[in-house]
């Protein structure tokens, strides 16, 4: 992976540094061991797979990576939990594609996709369309993770801006952050303001923001509460300028980079590839693979369900 080509998004399936895992050894060997005040039980969350229990020292969610790695981590009272009932979740066997359909509590996803250069030149939109996508969120450009830090627009953002648009689909954006203070942020902000101008969208600007792994990157040296507060400026930039925003995370990203309890008030995009999305804490978008197939699409292409309330 070179500076000019940094990830496109998958942040689940990226492994966090030790420096950021805060599971102490007493509390796994307590949990394993079924030892002190833990309850009897464990708890199948609305999210699925997510486990909550409970220790002496609070209450604890676990989870797994897209590798099957385990972890653990403190559930935090004040951040808003996933509501919605997995039950109604069902995979079209032939397709891959996701639905959900919650008619007593008035909730539905629409399916969609996010789409960069890394799907090549030629999508042909109709056909995306006819095949039972309804929205789009487009890779609009990153930030160099090297020292330079140059801000580039994606090689295919325009093409597939204008071809979604002109398919008839919702369109939202993203872009790969790689800010080192809140001046950045706001750079970043108004670069993604700028390419969004021509174009009439009401989906979401998303920040995305991930480690890099195999490779130095300039955030490397990044606290979490950096991280949380660039991704807090970026989100009022665009939404002073009239735009939805969220935040692109993964459940470790989300466990161990952010501090969730002062983003409780915006909205996420939550990646992850089990069967069944992990997040105790609410979501509005699920990317939950990132292998889907697409008619008018040659390449594998993130596959998302977005959460919308009636």
């Amino acid at each position: 992976m070179t500076e000019e080509t940094p990830g496109k998004g998958i942040a689940d399936r990226r492994d966090m540094k030790n420096r950021f895992r805060v599971i102490s050894l007493i509390m796994c060997a307590a949990v394993l061991l079924g030892a002190c005040e833990s309850t009897a039980s464990e708890e199948k969350g609305a999210s699925g797979e997510s486990r909550i229990y409970e220790t002496e020292d609070g209450t604890y969610y676990t989870f797994q990576d897209v590798e099957g790695n385990s972890y653990d981590a403190p559930l935090l009272d004040n951040v808003p939990r996933c509501s919605y009932n997995l039950d109604y979740l069902k995979t079209d066997e032939e397709t891959g594609f996701k639905s959900y359909e919650d008619e007593e509590n008035g909730v539905s996803a629409r399916l969609g996709i996010d789409v960069s250069e890394f799907q090549g030149e030629e999508i042909d939109w109709e056909q995306v369309k006819d095949s039972g996508i309804e929205f789009v969120i487009v890779r609009l450009g990153y930030r160099a993770y090297g020292e330079n830090g140059e801000l580039v627009l994606d090689a295919m953002f325009e093409k597939n801006m204008e071809g979604a648009l002109a398919a008839g689909l919702q369109v939202g954006a993203y872009f790969f952050s790689q800010a080192i203070s809140g001046a950045e942020a706001v750079e970043e902000a108004e670069f993604v303001l700028k390419h969004l101008a021509p174009y009439d969208i009401d989906g979401p600007v998303i920040c995305d923001t991930e480690e890099i792994r195999f490779d130095t990157a300039r955030t490397d040296e990044n606290t979490p509460q950096e991280f949380t507060n660039y991704c807090k400026v970026f989100c009022d930039t665009v939404e002073h300028a009239g735009y939805d925003s969220m935040i692109y995370s993964n459940m470790k990203w989300m466990a161990y980079s952010l501090d969730m309890e002062e983003l409780a008030e915006y909205d996420f995009w939550y990646a992850d590839y089990h069967d069944t999305p992990q997040c105790p804490y609410d979501y509005k978008i699920w990317q939950y693979t990132e292998n889907g197939t697409v008619p008018g699409i040659n390449t594998n292409v993130d596959l998302n369900l977005w959460f919308q309330e009636e």
